[in-house]
């Protein structure tokens, strides 16, 4: 009898082990990283002991497999001694048939379910015994390692799997309830695009730069400088290829400020107060081009192409604003180029970027050909219009206005939702 009791009691501690086993595998992979950093951060042992289990997975789940599998084998090991001691040939039927719905309902299903909605807290508790078990059995789960190792390889997960984990995770928290959450949501997801976006893709076109002649009048430099929006300008001389420098305006304040009187104010020399260039190409990453800007501490670089010609400039906010979208100050127009009109369309300067374009009128052109709206055009018609020629492009409505030899100046646009249901059937005039 006593046998028989003390049989029942092992099988009730090997069924509790294994349920030990089955809830600490779901506590400790379901933990929350960043809740455990932040632990370990304020001194907690325990938070760092499951960091290090988590961080050697594989170690983590070999040992936890060989304990629960190692128990579960041996409690229906008894079970099937017992029940055919009592039962004779059928013991084994019911030994597994008891022991399948013992371990399912003891050692599977309630421990697993309160370890999941407890997972922090779970983990916390079993990391301590849990590590004590995996040092005891590092030399099969190394074993264990090797072998599946040699059956199936090493798996290296690749930084795309873990950015595209990001994404996953930032979508699913994030969601679309509100427009704060929806701002967010594009914060974050901006900051991923960083490594992915070129310069090239967000810098002001060349066609678009505010430019200073150094061979201009000192008066007629002074008038176009207070006059413009911009803090920097960048300084060519002879031709707006051939830049020499970077004017600030406080260098030019300074300067203005040294001269007593007008004949010095003549005089001063524009090349010589200038900031040297910081030339960067076209094809630099934008994650990398925001660390060279604090790097260097510059605000400001001229872009060129392979060939060293000059392409456009971008700024450190316009890598900013990438991220948290546009910021704008007293001096910032919506849009230069864009102008709405009575009919609901917009006169759009060719040279304006689609990226911007996106941004103010919320629609969604790609930009992945083209940069601008007048190459956008280009790309997608594969022709040079001609003043009038009209085309319905990705659901939207195209005029060409004015055309400079090859090049598109301006045209006008129809937005989707402005046009829907129109029934006009659109002209593709061109040469």
């Amino acid at each position: 009898m006593f046998e028989y009791w003390t049989l029942i009691v092992s099988i009730i501690i090997l069924i509790f082990a294994s349920g030990f086993f089955s809830s600490s595998e779901t506590g400790l992979t379901a933990a929350s990283d960043a809740k455990m950093r932040q632990l370990a951060n304020n001194g907690n042992r325990n938070a760092s002991l499951v960091e290090k289990l988590k961080n050697d997975k594989d170690s983590l789940i070999s040992a936890i497999l060989i304990g629960n599998n190692a128990v579960n084998v041996l409690a229906s090991a008894l079970a099937t001694s017992a029940a055919i001691a009592f039962f004779d040939d059928s013991g084994v039927f019911i030994a597994t048939l008891v022991m399948t719905i013992l371990i399912t309902i003891f050692a599977e299903v309630l421990p697993k379910t309160y370890a999941i909605k407890n997972a922090n807290q779970f983990a916390l508790v079993v990391a301590t015994p849990i590590r004590f078990i995996v040092l005891i059995l590092t030399p099969l789960t190394m074993t264990m390692r090797w072998i599946s190792h040699i059956f199936l390889g090493r798996n290296s997960e690749s930084s795309e799997d873990r950015e595209e984990e990001l994404r996953g995770m930032i979508d699913l928290q994030m969601g679309e309830s509100t427009s704060e959450l929806k701002e967010t949501k594009a914060m974050l997801s901006s900051v991923l695009d960083l490594s992915e976006l070129t310069v090239d893709e967000i810098m002001t076109h060349r066609g678009s730069v505010s430019m200073v002649n150094v061979e201009e009048k000192p008066e007629d430099i002074v008038s176009f400088v207070l006059n413009s929006p911009h803090t920097r300008l960048p300084v060519y001389s002879g031709k707006p290829e051939n830049i020499i420098g970077v004017l600030h305006v406080k260098d030019l304040l300074r300067a203005l400020q040294n001269s007593n009187n007008k004949n010095k104010k003549k005089k001063f020399d524009l090349a010589k107060i200038a900031s040297p260039t910081y030339f960067v190409p076209e094809t630099t990453l934008l994650a990398n081009q925001l660390q060279a800007f604090r790097t260097r501490r510059e605000h400001f670089a001229i872009v060129v192409d392979e060939y060293g010609d000059f392409r456009g400039i971008v700024t450190l906010e316009d890598i900013i604003e990438e991220i948290v979208g546009d910021i704008d100050d007293e001096h910032d127009v919506e849009l230069a180029g864009c102008t709405a009109q009575a009919d609901g369309s917009y006169v759009v300067d060719g040279n304006v970027t689609i990226r911007d374009l996106n941004r103010i009128l919320d629609i969604n052109l790609p930009d992945s050909d083209a940069s601008t709206i007048a190459g956008l055009l280009l790309h997608e018609t594969r022709t040079i219009p001609l003043p009038g020629g009209e085309f319905n492009i990705h659901g939207m409505r195209f005029r060409v206005i004015h055309r400079q030899n090859n090049q598109i100046t301006s045209l006008r646009i129809w937005t989707k939702q402005k046009y829907v249901g129109q029934k006009k059937s659109f002209s593709t005039l061109s040469e």
